[in-house]
């Protein structure tokens, strides 16, 4: 009973400010425009300012772990290359690239984040977790949905669909675009500047750790809200099985496959609960606007992210039981 107090202590607020999200647009409180505003600020302020604080006010030597990146690297890259495989024996090749994306890439940022700092209070390995693993998700998601791209696309373009724009990127200057944007990601940026000012031992204390401090407090449930805000249940049950098995994948399979590993390697606590959010948490909500900016239905990109969403709230909390009950965090 301890355990599963634990296991709920660290997911049901998450979920409630998800939920409270869900409520606020009901009632137009939080209308999508104003939810999408919200996303923005988050991302390229809120948390960025959050890891900052977290990695400027400890020691730089006690923060930095090259195995736990290496890891994360390495277990991204994995899964990956085991979704790419699994895909080739059912999905249509029209959806592969949809598919593989989905199954694969984890609202690292902001659940990772949110989970980590209600267990223990800071977000911990989750800005390590991000620097071994983000930078492949945006990579792959570029190389698959270009080599997946449906051959209709093209067509569509022609045709004037308002949502596909007629003069496609190539994948040379996609490639550039999101090499650029793994540069400039505002999270990476407040990662780095975090740690740097740590090695620097730079002092960060007074007015400016108050100012952000405050800034920073507001990441997570201004993120968790407006994500809620955006949900769409109807948009969940389209393109059933594909969407079904991805969401499968992305909260169970790939946790099932390498967390035991990452037990058996060693890692506890804040590194396996940042792992475990990597691996089985939902899928992003950028993965939906990658894939309609390049040529996709993104029906299943929507569908996995709303199945997602709504289920790791009962998968999520199920491996911190178990994870909790077998002393492992």
């Amino acid at each position: 009973m301890e355990n599963l107090i634990f296991s709920l202590n660290a997911t049901l607020p998450i979920f409630l400010l998800m939920l409270l999200g869900v409520f606020f647009r009901k009632i137009g409180w939080m209308e999508e425009g104003f939810a999408s505003k919200l996303n923005t600020f988050v991302f390229r302020v809120a948390l960025p300012v959050l890891v900052f604080e977290d990695l400027a006010t400890v020691d730089f030597s006690q923060v930095w772990s090259p195995r736990f990146v290496g890891f994360c690297f390495l277990v991204t890259l994995f899964s990956i290359a085991l979704v790419s495989g699994l895909s080739l024996l059912f999905v249509d090749r029209s959806q592969r690239g949809e598919f593989i994306q989905a199954s694969y890439r984890s609202s690292a940022a902001l659940l990772g984040i949110a989970f980590i700092e209600n267990i223990y209070g800071n977000c911990g390995m989750a800005p390590l977790m991000i620097i071994g693993s983000v930078p492949l998700y945006n990579i792959f998601a570029v190389v698959l949905l270009s080599v997946f791209r449906p051959a209709d696309a093209g067509a569509m373009a022609e045709a004037g669909d308002a949502e596909t724009p007629k003069d496609q990127p190539s994948a040379r200057r996609l490639a550039k675009r999101t090499l650029r944007g793994i540069v400039t990601n505002p999270i990476l940026i407040g990662i780095v500047l975090g740690l740097l000012w740590s090695a620097l031992r730079i002092p960060l204390k007074g007015i400016p750790l108050r100012m952000v401090s405050s800034l920073g407090a507001v990441a997570t449930p201004m993120g968790l809200m407006a994500m809620g805000a955006t949900f769409d249940l109807k948009k969940a049950l389209a393109s059933r099985k594909v969407s079904i098995v991805a969401a499968l994948i992305k909260l169970v399979g790939l946790s099932g496959v390498f967390v035991p590993a990452a037990i058996a390697l060693g890692f506890r606590e804040q590194e396996l609960v940042a792992i475990l959010v990597m691996l089985g948490s939902a899928t992003t909500v950028s993965s939906f606007v990658m894939a309609r900016n390049m040529g996709h239905e993104g029906t299943v990109s929507s569908s996995v992210v709303m199945l997602t969403t709504l289920l790791s709230a009962f998968t999520l909390t199920a491996w911190l039981w178990i994870l909790r009950s077998g002393g492992w965090i």
